[in-house]
């Protein structure tokens, strides 16, 4: 089969088409001929190694996270998926590779594909719709009534973070541009900041959830804007000693600081003010 690949880290070339091997199907797996995948930011991430020390891939490697595509086989102890079943998935960290022709996946990372949906845009959706669903829902544990500052409103997770937390019934702050306030505001967005004029530092206070995908410099600020036990959930960076001391954690016996606590999760970053 045809994929794209990239041989190291910090590749000159940026990556190169070559033929191999079609991936070998497990018993749980799916084997699906790719229709379409999306590009994130973290394969860019990934091809530059700032995730290596967590996530350490093995050369050469086909990126890529999100895809849309038909089965064409299937494990012996597949139960949910048949040939010619039309899915989109997120596959498995150890098992990205979707800039390909074919890709196997374990069936519980598959999904059967909306029929409403094109494959393009069913591509586009896996990785930040799951992005927003574990950082609002599993991670921060949003509920009704509750202030959560989502920054990058018109962003893959923002715009569906703003849906998914208007939809728990909390009160949505967000960050856009003038020109996308309309935008945000019919996504579900109360609280409208233009990042070119405005700093959302001096209008928000008291947030209980803040889902934070700028630089170290926007992430201090975040901070401030929480209540006290408020959660902030981070997907901008790899967890490592800089990103701690950036936020002011404090190693104690090898571990965190309980003033504010860090766990990494996947490629998401949680912490905790006190």
């Amino acid at each position: 089969m045809k994929a794209f690949i990239i041989d190291r880290y910090k590749s000159k070339d940026g990556g190169r088409f070559v033929d191999t091997q079609q991936p070998t199907v497990g018993d749980e797996d799916v084997l699906v001929r790719v229709h379409a995948a999306g590009v994130n930011l973290i394969d860019a991430k990934i091809a530059s190694g700032e995730f290596k020390l967590v996530l350490p891939y093995r050369f050469p490697l086909i990126l890529g996270n999100d895809v849309a595509g038909v089965v064409v086989q299937v494990g012996p102890r597949v139960r949910g998926f048949k040939p010619g079943d039309e899915v989109y998935a997120r596959p498995d960290t150890d098992r990205i590779g979707t800039f390909a022709e074919f890709i196997a996946m374990n069936e519980r990372d598959v999904a059967i594909k909306p029929a409403a949906l094109s494959m393009e845009e069913a591509a586009s959706i896996p990785l930040v719709g799951l992005t927003a669903w574990q950082a609002l829902v599993e991670m921060a544990d949003l509920k009704a009534g509750q202030k959560v500052f989502i920054q990058a409103g018109t962003g893959g997770v923002g715009t569906f973070a703003i849906q998914l937390a208007k939809h728990l019934g909390a009160t949505v702050a967000t960050t856009a541009s003038a020109a996308n306030f309309e935008l945000v505001k019919a996504l579900g967005a109360d609280v409208l900041i233009d990042y070119k004029t405005e700093d959302f530092e001096t209008m928000l206070r008291g947030y209980d959830v803040v889902l934070h995908s700028q630089d170290s410099k926007t992430l201090d600020k975040s901070l401030r804007v929480l209540k006290p036990g408020g959660t902030l959930i981070s997907i901008s960076g790899p967890p490592d000693p800089a990103l701690a001391d950036q936020i002011g954690l404090r190693r104690m016996k090898g571990f965190l600081s309980p003033v504010y606590r860090l766990r990494f999760l996947g490629h998401r970053i949680e912490a905790y003010a006190a």
